[in-house]
């Protein structure tokens, strides 16, 4: 079972979301927040904590963008996705810098939120190819001007390793299985990569590593699309 977070201003479309969600066996929203500063105060004692958080942007009080700031530093493991009427292309960027894990506008259709819920709890990220067009283009932009640095040298070969398979969509379990060690293993080897690359989840570290070609993925094929 996956619990779930969302925040909402809009009082129908948080009940009508919750009856939609709640209807997959896997999957159940325990927490109900109008807006950023009532999600966070629920969070304080949430039980059981969410593990996926479905945010607004356009909230009163504490709008989605600074009630994410806060969540990333306080809350690191809950995953966040973006369901908003906002869908320019700085919006989504800002979002995905912030730790974002999806992006998806308020008339996706219930199926493709459910997926995208359960691809950001297995994988960490769930972009879509509209959402992919957008990273990829900002990634061009900052490549024009981006420095040449030697990343390579901070990570370890088994962090490498760890990275190259994140990148071709594995799970914890499964880099687990093929590097043969613990998933808590897995775990750490990601910790140190987030942490010596500055980012703040998996999103980000699969975003970070295409963008300065750390992995041998070529992105026209694995993150933007056959």
């Amino acid at each position: 079972m996956i619990h779930i977070a969302i925040a909402d201003d809009e009082a129908l479309f948080r009940k009508g979301m919750t009856l939609l969600i709640n209807d997959y066996e896997d999957l159940k929203i325990s927490l109900d927040a109008s807006d950023g500063q009532d999600l966070l105060d629920k969070l304080e004692t949430a039980d059981p904590m969410p593990e996926v958080l479905l945010l607004d942007l356009n909230m009163p009080n504490l709008n989605g963008i600074k009630a994410s700031k806060i969540i990333r530093e306080k809350y690191p493991d809950l995953k966040i996705i973006i369901i908003s009427t906002y869908f320019s292309d700085a919006f989504i960027i800002n979002m995905i810098e912030l730790g974002a894990a999806s992006y998806l506008p308020k008339n996706t259709e219930p199926a493709t939120v459910a997926n995208t819920i359960r691809e950001v709890q297995s994988q960490g990220f769930s972009y879509s190819p509209d959402i992919q067009r957008v990273i990829r283009d900002n990634m061009l932009k900052k490549k024009k001007s981006r420095p040449i640095t030697d990343f390579k040298s901070k990570i370890s070969a088994r962090e490498m390793e760890v990275l190259q398979l994140i990148c071709k969509e594995y799970t914890t379990a499964e880099i687990a299985d093929v590097m043969f060690v613990s998933p808590r293993t897995v775990d750490g080897h990601r910790n140190n990569l987030m942490s010596k690359l500055g980012v703040k989840n998996t999103a980000g570290l699969v975003v970070f590593a295409v963008q300065n070609q750390l992995v041998q993925i070529n992105p026209d094929k694995f993150l933007f699309g056959k």
